[in-house]
């Protein structure tokens, strides 16, 4: 069954989060995931949750998400987000 990564960036760092955005898209397709979000436009319909920078990557199972998440690949990604962003990360 498909698992979902949903984030939702505040980017505090514009120029080293490109750093970040440049490196991961060749990690998640390593872990057959692929982007169905990646930013733009949002309309918020009920609530006062109000996303900065949205992303929703499909993966083909929550296993693969979290192989991804916490591979040798992705961790000098993540250390470059954690220094360029604050994130609220949710695995569904």
């Amino acid at each position: 069954m498909a698992a979902y990564l949903i984030a939702d960036v505040k980017i505090t760092d514009p120029e080293k989060f490109k750093d970040y955005g440049s490196l991961v898209p060749e990690t998640v397709e390593k872990y057959e995931g692929k982007y169905l979000i990646r930013g733009g436009d949002y309309g918020v319909m009920e609530g006062n949750w109000n996303p900065q920078r949205l992303v929703v990557i499909e993966f083909k199972s929550m296993e693969l998400l979290k192989e991804w998440y916490h591979s040798e690949a992705y961790s000098g990604p993540m250390s470059i987000r954690h220094l360029s962003a604050d994130t609220n990360l949710l695995f569904v």
